[in-house]
């Protein structure tokens, strides 16, 4: 990594937020004479359709269109889906409706206020039917179903083994078994859904084009023109340039990009919505709520030798692309951070009358840590061992990298060891069971909880074909790929346009852009100017482009550095013809071509860039006058599963050591997070600030969905729908003292040596904080097996006899 890329700088999107100039989707007007849509959703979790009656709604004085489940079949398709599974999905309910605030049907109008009053007119005839909720009930043989052609609820069903599980299991000293449970909650960003969409009727047919706050429209655009039965290259999405949050959650906005364009060409005109908060946490989408059974094989000495896992994930009521990502994303770092050989696993999507589920900063590795890691705690305690002890001697060492996981994955580079070490100084561990010790003594509730996950980062999308079983994979037709795209150019005066296809949520991606580009070139940084740019019509892309899966660091910053070597090249040669000396002779630095034996024989970058331009005849024959350049990275680990079921699902394996110390109130039960110690090691660090800023963020999320955030279902399928009963956490509860580090142990598969950081602390801390209330509770016999944990929770545990899981509805 080069001297410019890996200086601290402030952010450069911070100005035009600041100063009131950024451009969200309700910043932009891009077409005159634009309506406006509302929705009429349903208020049943389960309910047949016997009729819609639309009439008075289009009389209303004001709207344009209205449009309803009759519509909806036959203008669309239903969504292609990830499986074969028939369970058809489309952006209304077009049969029935499966869960509380489905789209039943669309008013568009002159505005919103006329809009919202004639979906009030919109008269549905409702046959309720019996609701399922909870994903073990609607396993059950007398469950409702929710798609009948299915024949029951499950969507898909895999079993999966490598190595001697059962002989493993036979052996073992200790079978440490555990059932937990990981809840459903939101990514709530600030800006919730928008959508603009346009269809047009042209005379080589119909085509769309719509704005909306996707994060990565690339992989949606093939399932926007299945569903509409268009090529394609007729369908344009685009994206502003900022972006009020995601962590995921805008992967799911597509079905109403379809919606709003079917709305587009009844109306016959451009149709604007935007989603409100109380539609967003009602209907939007949110991360799986996973429940899930352990069982570890292990030896005398602690040494975990074999592991058993069933994966449920509660999907909702369809199984929406791009799930069942969550089931898979974290296939090939199934094992975490421990060198456990034999594993058997099942995984299971399940449809109950939920809201459907999609992508939650961390997706995968959340459900899958929450398990994972209370079970090594709980491992510990059978084997007599402190939680830290017990980790370390199961890790994955550092002279094993490249370390190669039962399942397929393939961890580039760590040092567990050493980053445990840290973590236990920097906590000063000794002196915190000490404390406890003393705490306990005075009948005080203390505990300190310890997670150590690996970080997977760089996805490759071909996890998702472990879903299908191999015998029904069509050779030479499988999916992979960890790819990103970059173009760069250079105009005459020198200045450097790079254009990225990440549209970011706040991560800075225009700013470490901008640092390396600047530092390949040896330019300063005011003459490289990144521009955000997500069109699927002129900005280069693939299928896996997006801002998802911590995939900039790794991915992205190698395709720059690739584009910039290959503009580097030709500035080279320019500048040497200038000097009159030989292009391998010469470097970029200091904003100039020159020779490297005697730097003050130079030339301006500006001037080679503007001989290229103005003078191409003078460049040596065979040289092409090109300052414009394209890489796409292509790293060749990121392969489709094997036939026997193994993948590298992801690129990069950072780390993450976490240890969380909390205090619970004897009397009132309250649960104070005090302090939080982490250790992330993430590569070559790009831009330490930026890095904190995520790790800082990754945790404030964490903690929501492990004290406060909690989406409740009634039995009757009613949703929490409003920041009443859904609580955020904000700046007053992130008050806990707050130790970060970092190690660095960079990947040898990107230019950088970079992985991702931004999704690391919300896999960890919410069993952290998990395996700290348990460690305070362990005198009172509790075991904690789900979350969240709050006061009302603890009262519930404290209350009930001694030795009581935490096992409640969700």
């Amino acid at each position: 990594m080069t001297a410019a890329a890996s200086r601290t700088t402030a952010r450069i999107e911070d100005p035009p937020l600041l100063t009131g100039r950024g451009r969200f989707m309700d910043d932009i007007d891009p077409l005159p004479g634009t309506l406006t849509a509302a929705i009429v959703r349903s208020p049943h979790a389960h309910a047949r359709i016997r009729g819609v009656d639309l009439a008075a709604a289009r009389r209303h004085p004001g709207v344009a269109a209205v449009i309803g489940p009759e519509e909806v079949a036959a203008g669309l398709r239903p969504f292609p889906l990830a499986l074969k599974t028939p369970m058809p999905y489309y952006p209304t309910a077009v049969d029935k409706v499966r869960f509380v605030g489905e789209p039943v049907a669309v008013v568009v109008a002159e505005d919103r206020y006329v809009a919202e009053d004639a979906a009030e007119l919109v008269q549905v005839d409702y046959e309720p039917l019996a609701p399922v909720v909870d994903v073990e009930k609607a396993l059950l043989p007398a469950a409702p179903v929710l798609h009948e052609e299915a024949g029951g609820n499950v969507a898909t069903d895999r079993t999966f083994a490598f190595g001697d599980v059962d002989e493993v299991f036979a052996a073992a000293d200790h079978v440490v078994r555990g059932k937990y449970a990981f809840p459903r909650y939101s990514s709530t960003p600030m800006e919730c859904y928008s959508v603009i969409a346009d269809w047009q009727d042209e005379a080589d047919g119909p085509a769309i084009q719509a704005w909306t706050n996707f994060h990565g429209p690339f992989s949606m655009l093939a399932v926007l023109a299945g569903a509409f039965g268009v090529p394609a290259s007729r369908i344009r999405l685009m994206v502003p340039a900022d972006n009020g949050g995601s962590f995921g959650i805008k992967a799911a906005v597509y079905p109403y990009v379809a919606l709003m364009a079917l709305a587009s060409k009844h109306a016959e005109r451009p149709v604007r919505w935007t989603e409100d908060r109380i539609e967003h946490l009602l209907a939007s989408s949110a991360g799986s709520d996973r429940t899930m059974w352990f069982e570890a094989a292990v030896s005398a000495d602690g040494r975990v030798r074999g592991l058993r896992a069933d994966l449920v994930d509660n999907v909702g009521a369809y199984l929406r692309p791009p799930e069942p990502s969550t089931l898979y994303r974290c296939f090939g770092n199934i094992t975490g951070a421990y060198r456990i050989d034999a594993v058997a696993l099942r995984s299971r999507a399940v449809v109950t009358n939920k809201t459907p589920t999609g992508l939650n900063r961390g997706f995968g590795g959340q459900q899958l840590y929450f398990g994972l890691e209370r079970l090594m705690d709980e491992v510990a305690g059978v084997c007599g061992l402190d939680p830290v002890e017990l980790r370390r001697r199961n890790f994955v060492q550092p002279e094993d990298f490249p370390y190669p996981t039962p399942t397929g994955g393939v961890y580039d580079s760590g040092d567990y060891p050493r980053a445990l070490d840290l973590l236990v100084k920097n906590a000063d561990y000794q002196a915190l069971r000490e404390r406890q010790r003393q705490a306990r003594e005075r009948g005080e509730y203390f505990g300190i909880g310890v997670a150590t996950i690996v970080d997977p980062s760089a996805t490759n999308i071909g996890y998702v074909g472990l879903a299908t079983p191999a015998e029904q994979r069509a050779p030479g037709r499988g999916k992979s790929g960890s790819t990103e795209h970059v173009r760069i150019s250079v105009d005459p005066g020198g200045i450097v346009s790079v254009l990225l296809g990440t549209v970011p949520q706040g991560q800075g991606h225009a700013t470490v852009a901008q640092e390396v580009v600047a530092g390949q070139l040896g330019l300063p940084l005011d003459q490289v100017r990144p521009v955000v740019q997500m069109d699927t019509a002129t900005t280069p892309w693939t299928i896996s482009t997006g801002s998802y899966s911590s995939r900039f660091a790794p991915l992205l910053t190698s395709a720059l550095v690739e584009a910039s070597e290959k503009l580097a090249a030709t500035i080279r040669v320019a500048g040497a013809t200038l000097l009159q000396a030989d292009p391998a002779e010469v470097e970029l630095a200091d904003g100039t071509v020159r020779v490297v034996a005697d730097p003050t024989r130079s030339v301006a970058f500006r001037h080679a860039a503007g001989l290229v331009h103005w003078d191409p005849g003078s460049l040596p024959e065979g040289v092409s006058a090109r300052l414009y350049e394209e890489a796409a990275f292509t790293p060749p680990q990121s392969k489709a599963a094997s036939r026997s079921d193994q993948i590298n699902s992801s690129l990069c394996y950072g780390f993450v050591a976490e240890l969380a110390v909390v205090r619970i109130e004897p009397a009132t039960r309250q649960l104070t997070l005090e302090k939080v110690v982490t250790v992330h090691d993430a590569g070559t660090i790009l831009n330490p600030t930026l890095l904190e800023g995520q790790v800082h963020g990754a945790l404030a999320q964490a903690l929501g969905g492990a004290m406060y955030e909690e989406m409740r279902y009634t039995d009757a399928g009613q949703p929490t729908a409003t920041f009443m009963d859904y609580l955020c956490p904000t700046s007053a509860e992130t008050t806990y003292e707050l130790d970060s580090d970092h190690l660095v142990t960079p990947s040898p598969l990107t230019r950088l040596g970079a992985k991702g950081c931004g999704e690391g602390s919300s896999m960890s801390l919410p069993v952290a904080i998990a395996n700290a209330v348990a460690d305070a509770l362990s005198p009172a016999g509790v075991r904690i097996t789900s979350l969240p944990l709050h006061g009302n929770v603890l009262h519930e545990l404290l209350s009930g006899p001694a030795g009581s899981d935490h096992e409640r509805k969700r």
